[in-house]
């Protein structure tokens, strides 16, 4: 394997499993690093099997701080073995989103030649708090050996909701890298809720992964565009999606979010019209 590189991965599942999408995106990985993987959940040593061949360490224990806990976790592992020092470029990858759905190695290189000390694959041009979106996060040793660093990854708690995670943790990672004159780039960005409801948009553009919580925004709205995404990949990872996507949400559910059929489409769309209408007064 690569030795340049270090992915600390983070994962997570409802049902205690590593599911056929974490295998695939483990296994992808791999082929260009080294990888150490915490999920946020207990599960059997034979669900961790599925993953070994392609990882350094893995641990499934349920901790409740998220994927910053889970990177907190990798981290201070690869910290205490002593194997930081060993790479050029670490890596924070959280399975929030399925792929990638083109070969991965192209985008790693054209993110290491930026220069920077830290970059990623999508930008959030928030209005107060623009920031780096924290599923695809690179650093070099400037930062990932750095006590400030150190200090700020190993300080992450559980945190009482998602809002305060990503004002401390994903928002505060920038912040962190402005206050120390850090400078940053990423390839992609996505204003507004956009990396959930531009799914086509950001596949013809290069995006190589698609967020999951696309399968459950706007009432199946998205299906079209998912479809549409699905049809154009390889099978291989197309079958690792909708294995995982089936585990997590139900066979009926994923048969009803992809259909072909004009009239159920525009029946769902018209019914989320209908919704946002009475909702949000528009």
């Amino acid at each position: 394997m690569n030795s340049r590189r270090l992915f600390l991965i983070a994962a997570y599942s409802k049902k205690n499993i590593v599911d056929s999408a974490l295998v695939y995106m483990v296994k992808s990985l791999s082929q260009c690093g080294d990888i150490v993987l915490v999920m946020d959940n207990i599960a059997p040593q034979s669900e961790i099997e599925k993953i070994s061949p392609y990882v350094l360490y893995a641990s499934a224990t349920r901790h409740g701080e998220y994927d910053f806990g889970s990177y907190k976790r990798a981290y201070i592992y690869a910290r205490n073995t002593g194997i930081l020092s060993d790479y050029d470029f670490v890596y924070l990858i959280n399975d929030s989103v399925y792929g990638p759905l083109y070969e991965i190695e192209p985008y790693l290189k054209k993110m290491e030649a930026f220069g920077t000390s830290a970059f990623g694959l999508v930008w959030h041009p928030h209005k107060t708090a623009p920031h780096i979106q924290s599923w695809f996060i690179g650093i070099r040793p400037d930062v990932f050996l750095s006590d400030w660093f150190d200090k700020f990854i190993t300080s992450v708690t559980h945190q009482p909701d998602k809002g305060t995670i990503t004002y401390m943790y994903e928002q505060g990672f920038t912040r962190l890298l402005n206050k120390h004159g850090i400078q940053y780039k990423c390839i992609f960005s996505a204003p507004g809720r956009s990396i959930y409801n531009k799914v086509k948009k950001f596949y013809c553009d290069g995006l190589p992964f698609i967020k999951k919580v696309a399968f459950i925004r706007h009432h199946g709205c998205i299906g079209k565009q998912i479809l549409y995404v699905l049809n154009h990949i390889s099978p291989d990872v197309r079958d690792s999606i909708l294995n995982a996507a089936r585990d997590t949400y139900g066979e009926k559910y994923i048969n009803w979010l992809l259909t072909k059929n004009p009239i159920k489409i525009i029946f769902r769309n018209i019914k989320y019209f209908i919704h946002k209408i009475c909702t949000e007064k528009l």
